[in-house]
This record gives C-alpha cells, sequence and structure tokens, in this order.
C-alpha cells in the first residue's frame, strides 16, 4: 500500500486524467460543427472528472465538502459517458473505442463511490491512516 500525499497520487485522478486526454485527442477528430456542442462538451466535462478530484483532496478537512466534489466527479463521469453515446451514435468513434472508454469510466465512478462510501477514511488526519487505499 502506498502513501497518498498529493491527489496526482490517487489512481483515479490517474485514470480520469489519462482519459480525458484520450477524449480530447480523439475529439481533434470530430466535425468542425460539433466544435461548439459535442466536442467542447465531451472535452469539458471528462477534465471536469479529474478537477473535481482535486479539489476534494483540498477540501478533506470537511467531510462533506469532499463527498460534495467527489459526487460532482462523478456526474461529470455519467455526463461524460452520454457524451461518448452521442458521439457513437454519430458515428465519430468506433465501437471499440466507445466500449473502452465507457469502461474506463465505469471503473472511474466505480472508484467515487468507494472513495464517497469510505469518506471517514480519507478525511481522517490521523497518523493512523495516513496510509490509504490508493484508489
Amino acid at each position: 500500500m502506498s502513501t497518498v500525499r498529493f491527489h496526482q497520487d490517487l489512481k483515479v485522478y490517474q485514470k480520469s486524467f489519462e482519459n480525458a486526454q484520450l477524449i480530447y485527442e480523439l475529439s481533434k477528430s470530430f466535425p468542425k460543427e460539433e466544435l461548439y456542442s459535442l466536442t467542447d462538451q465531451i472535452r469539458r466535462s471528462s477534465r471536469s472528472v479529474t478537477a473535481n478530484i482535486s479539489e476534494a483532496w483540498g477540501k478533506r478537512k470537511y467531510e462533506k465538502s469532499f463527498i460534495a466534489k467527489l459526487t460532482d466527479s462523478e456526474g461529470e463521469a455519467r455526463e461524460t459517458q452520454t457524451w461518448l453515446q452521442f458521439a457513437f451514435a454519430c458515428n465519430y468513434m468506433n465501437e471499440a473505442q466507445y466500449n473502452n472508454l465507457h469502461n474506463q469510466y465505469n471503473q472511474i465512478i466505480g472508484m467515487l463511490i468507494s472513495m464517497i462510501g469510505q469518506s471517514e477514511k480519507w478525511c481522517s488526519f490521523s497518523p493512523m491512516n495516513r496510509e490509504e487505499k490508493n484508489l
């Protein structure tokens, strides 16, 4: 078990960042007429998953705020899945790309739900709880 000292150490942060980057690269090939709609929306929501995890980490002193930011992150992950579904339906990505990203976001959602369910462990600053499960 590794010590989580910074939000960048969290596996869920790393996974969400990596997938936001994949979406960014993939969305470069979306049609120009989608630039201010689907392209912008899917980029924003995927990046917001990661940003909300960062904010949650900074609010660990206040468990309710921590949970609220993780809940926001979960909502953004679900929104990203919806935009992925639109992109697939519009034939902007193939089935393998869609399935991979959709499944990655299911894993991210699961990790966030786990953190929310164990919020007291993440919000404790006692030396006994310094070594957290690296999600």
